[in-house]
């Protein structure tokens, strides 16, 4: 089996958001805690992903420091996952991964899931990156500054 290449040394922050949440099931393990889901049942339902899969996925974001654990909430023998604050700060990615795809991957009229403001029943707006003076920025107004 090929070991795959790690990333948590590297200088780019970009490289090391990937090494720890990159994968596909780690990204919709995340949207799902934020969707409600806490018990290893739930997730393996939602997801449809192999039991194994989803213990080393859950394990990897717990040492993260992505997931935490508890004991159930109802008292039973059972553990839940919660978002630390870790976690919850990627509730922007998140966002910014579904708006790309309601832009790009879906047709005019072919039907999809919505995000809402739960107070006002409304879509949200369209994220936009914003300069410390908030200004709009693009990609063509920004440059990366490499470490040295």
């Amino acid at each position: 089996m090929v070991e795959r290449t790690r990333f948590d040394d590297s200088d780019c922050p970009v490289a090391r958001s990937v090494d720890t949440i990159g994968d596909w099931w780690s990204l919709l393990i995340v949207r799902d805690a934020f969707d409600g889901s806490r018990r290893f049942g739930e997730f393996q339902r939602g997801l449809g992903v192999a039991k194994n899969i989803l213990a080393t996925r859950l394990r990897h974001l717990t040492a993260a420091g992505v997931l935490d654990t508890a004991p159930a909430s109802d008292g039973s023998a059972y553990r839940e996952y919660m978002l630390t604050e870790k976690g919850k700060a990627l509730f922007p990615v998140i966002v910014a991964l579904r708006q790309w795809g309601e832009q790009t991957l879906f047709g005019a009229d072919e039907p999809h899931s919505e995000l809402v403001d739960r107070r006002q029943g409304r879509p949200l707006r369209a994220l936009e990156v914003r300069s410390a003076d908030g200004r709009r920025l693009d990609a063509d107004d920004t440059i990366v500054h490499k470490v040295d």
